[in-house]
């Protein structure tokens, strides 16, 4: 369990954090030393998505906060989130993670907050790095109210009379532990960073090739380069916003063939394995309604699991140790394709082509812990799931001698 700090500071890495509060729209405030905005620009929100300086991103599912580009004169970054139904149900969650999706803090009030607009939190500068303190502030104003309080001017007809202070509410920061902290990895802004990658000793799975890319918007048909051989190959797919979105390998005949992926999970990420066809090049037809980057590289570039890795969405996952077991966290909602979760692997050890028998360890529905064992590698964990999610390598409790 994470252990809680009750608005003592927390230092935080000096890195492009990403974080999001489901059940609230994100906004962020940028300060000077006097503790406001220095223009309405400091304001990040969705009618005004980034900074000027870059570093701060917001999109549907979060935003994105590099503290290593954040200008100098400002000292203070209020993170708060609002509702459009004038209060919360439950109590929202800031979640924060670190690049590499490692779990750096959770925040939330103890209970749901009966105001439309909350100051989550505050990150600060101190002795050259940056620390996190929780404010639990509640604005009944609103949003228009919040904002109005660190100095930002907001437009005639949104005006509020001024509060003589917020709403104080209670709650905790939460610091990683031994779990991963609510929420698991967040995808980010788009467009996703190239991840670079080093061949796996001893991994003859898929031929090597240097890495295709498209880029557009909405719906496509892409022919993959034709230096892209035939075999095994790692299709990656990511989507700005949300909506739905499908991506499926055409035939010879230029006709769809079964879909790689389709779903509608908002900023979608997703990989898999496909078999690339011999004596023609590769053909994918997109459906999105937004920007999207396609990436096709050899299966050698899919993501290892060694300890703990964090992900959203659909990917192949690539395992070369002993006989362990994994434990699975998901934190999907049941709103989005029904919350399902599955977990297939296949051995590849002497195999050229993507096989057909590969075995089912597990599929569920909704958020849950499970633990589900796996052979010894090489082998491929075909894991899909409609969300964010945390595999943590188990070593097998090999009994009494």
């Amino acid at each position: 369990m994470g252990h809680a700090v009750k608005n003592t500071g927390y230092w935080v890495p000096s890195v492009a954090l990403r974080a999001r509060i489901p059940g609230a729209e994100p906004a962020v405030l940028l300060l000077d030393g006097s503790g406001r905005v220095r223009g309405d620009a400091d304001l990040v929100f969705e009618e005004q998505p980034s900074h000027p300086s870059g570093a701060v991103l917001t999109g549907p599912s979060g935003f994105e906060l590099d503290l290593n580009g954040v200008e100098s004169e400002v000292e203070r970054i209020v993170v708060a989130g609002w509702s459009r139904h004038g209060g919360f149900g439950i109590p929202p969650v800031l979640d924060v993670v670190a690049p590499d999706g490692s779990p750096v803090l959770s925040y939330a009030p103890v209970e749901a907050p009966d105001v439309p607009a909350v100051a989550f939190g505050v990150f600060y500068r101190e002795a050259g790095g940056w620390k996190f303190d929780g404010l639990a502030e509640g604005y009944g104003s609103g949003l228009a109210g919040l904002v109005t309080a660190y100095g930002v001017e907001v437009a005639e007809d949104e005006r509020v009379p001024a509060l003589a202070r917020p709403v104080r509410l209670t709650g905790v920061v939460k610091v990683p532990g031994g779990a991963p902290a609510p929420g698991g990895y967040l995808p980010g802004c788009f467009p996703p960073p190239e991840r670079p990658y080093e061949l796996v000793d001893g991994w003859e799975f898929g031929p090597v090739f240097e890495p295709f890319t498209a880029e557009g918007h909405g719906h496509r048909v892409v022919t993959v380069d034709a230096s892209v051989p035939p075999g095994p190959v790692l299709v990656e797919m990511a989507h700005e916003g949300e909506g739905y979105v499908s991506v499926h390998p055409l035939s010879k005949w230029n006709r769809d063939e079964e879909f790689l992926f389709a779903n509608a999970l908002p900023d979608f990420r997703g990989c898999k394995i496909l078999e690339a066809p011999e004596g023609r090049p590769l053909r994918l037809r997109i459906v999105a309604p937004g920007r999207w980057v396609l990436r096709v590289k050899p299966v050698a570039a899919a993501r290892r699991i060694e300890t703990v890795l964090h992900g959203y969405g659909p990917e192949p996952i690539l395992y070369t140790g002993p006989v362990a077991d994994l434990q699975v966290d998901f934190y999907g909602s049941l709103e989005i394709d029904g919350g399902y979760i599955s977990a297939y692997t296949y051995r590849v050890e002497g195999r050229t082509t993507v096989p057909k028998d590969d075995d089912l360890l597990m599929t569920a529905n909704g958020k849950l812990r499970r633990s589900i064992p796996l052979q010894a590698g090489p082998l491929v964990l075909r894991y899909y799931a409609a969300g964010p999610w945390t595999l943590t390598l188990l070593d097998v409790d090999k009994g009494p001698s």
